[in-house]
């Protein structure tokens, strides 16, 4: 599939929809829609701002007047728990979106999930791939209802092969402006892990995620990928690279079931953390052979430079004096040109054929 010449975005009022939206106005002869049921706080250059409801009746009729040829549903409200009117929004409110789709003539259709839909398990292979059933040990209302909405996208596939359908699953995000379990996780003082755990994990980076949805609007390869940045890493190691002190590991049995020398009042520490605890003791990687070999996608960012970004970044923010604040900057210049020189060198790795050979970088940082 070429560059479409109309994306619509929903939830461009959100982070991920406001993001992609100032990605693509930039883009030459694209015409980008964003809808959100709010008028946005800051304007995008070159975004066409509609305010309405993706369960407007009419969205159908709007999509096929301004000609859309490409979707991506971002209007979805994260939340640990489970509520009438977020599931109202978020699973049917895709299914009315998907349905208009199919009436308005659109040729492609991408939304964003997460790994975390895998579940995290003791019994997990080293990799999961996309064809693995969805077993989630999350209890968060964010978690079960992508579980939901990836149910209704299988069936939609079948019903609706002509529409070029990508989900695409992502690991925990970080980066500097985001806001995630995982950037929470890395900032809170109260943080220990896991007595005799040290599950291996994936990370991605921000301008990764929002690359990911832009590729995979003009890609021609239709399916499930997972998408995250090269090099798996130890939970112990990920919290070193992200500047985060290891404290003394936690007892699982009483992160679970409470600590009485918590007040007295018997509380699950756990439940004071950010990633719920099945995702700090058992592993959830997914296999990111489709996403290297089907979808032809290459994060910029490894883990562990998304990692130090995000360190840098935090720290500069505490410096004071022009010394300390100039050797942080230079150290985050340092990772900024060995990304590009990483970049540059799988650009050129691009046969006749436009597939990518990319090979996983290893380093005392980066374990696969």
């Amino acid at each position: 599939m070429a560059q479409p010449r109309t994306v619509l975005i929903t939830g461009v009022g959100g982070y991920w929809g406001a993001r992609l939206a100032a990605r693509l106005a930039a883009v030459p002869d694209l015409h980008v829609i964003g809808l959100d049921t709010t008028p946005l706080k800051t304007g995008i250059r070159g975004l066409d701002f509609v305010q309405t409801d993706v369960r407007n009746p009419l969205l159908a009729d709007f999509m096929r007047e301004e000609k859309v040829d490409a979707v991506c549903h971002l209007a979805f409200v994260e939340s640990n728990r489970r509520s009438e009117a977020n599931f109202d929004l978020n699973v049917m409110g895709t299914m009315k979106v998907f349905g208009a789709c199919t009436a308005a003539g659109v040729r492609k259709i991408v939304c964003r999930s997460s790994t975390a839909v895998y579940g995290a398990h003791p019994e997990n292979p080293a990799f999961l791939g996309e064809e693995r059933a969805l077993a989630p040990t999350s209890r968060t209302g964010t978690v079960r209802d992508l579980v939901e909405i990836e149910a209704f996208c299988n069936g939609f596939r079948s019903q609706w092969p002509d529409i070029a359908l990508n989900v695409l699953r992502f690991p925990s995000i970080v980066g500097p402006a985001v806001d995630t379990p995982m950037t929470r996780f890395l900032h809170s003082h109260l943080t220990p892990t896991l007595m005799g755990f040290d599950p291996l994990m994936q990370i991605i980076h921000e301008a990764d995620v929002v690359e990911a949805l832009w590729h995979s609007l003009c890609c021609d390869a239709p399916g499930v990928f997972n998408v995250a940045a090269e090099g798996v890493l130890p939970l112990s190691r990920l919290m070193a690279l992200g500047g985060k002190p290891l404290a003394p590991p936690v007892f699982h049995l009483a992160a679970y079931w409470g600590n009485p020398l918590l007040g007295g009042m018997g509380m699950p520490v756990g439940r004071l953390w950010p990633i719920e605890l099945e995702y700090l003791r058992y592993p959830w990687v997914g296999d990111l052979c489709k996403m290297r070999e089907i979808l032809e996608f290459a994060p910029t960012y490894s883990a562990a430079a998304a990692l130090r970004e995000f360190t840098a970044r935090r720290r500069l923010a505490h410096y004071t004096s022009d010394g300390g604040r100039s050797a942080q900057d230079e150290e985050l210049l340092r990772d900024t040109i060995e990304r590009r020189r990483r970049a540059r060198q799988r650009a050129v790795a691009v046969n006749p054929q436009g597939s990518l050979e990319i090979g996983v970088e290893q380093g005392e940082e980066d374990f696969v």
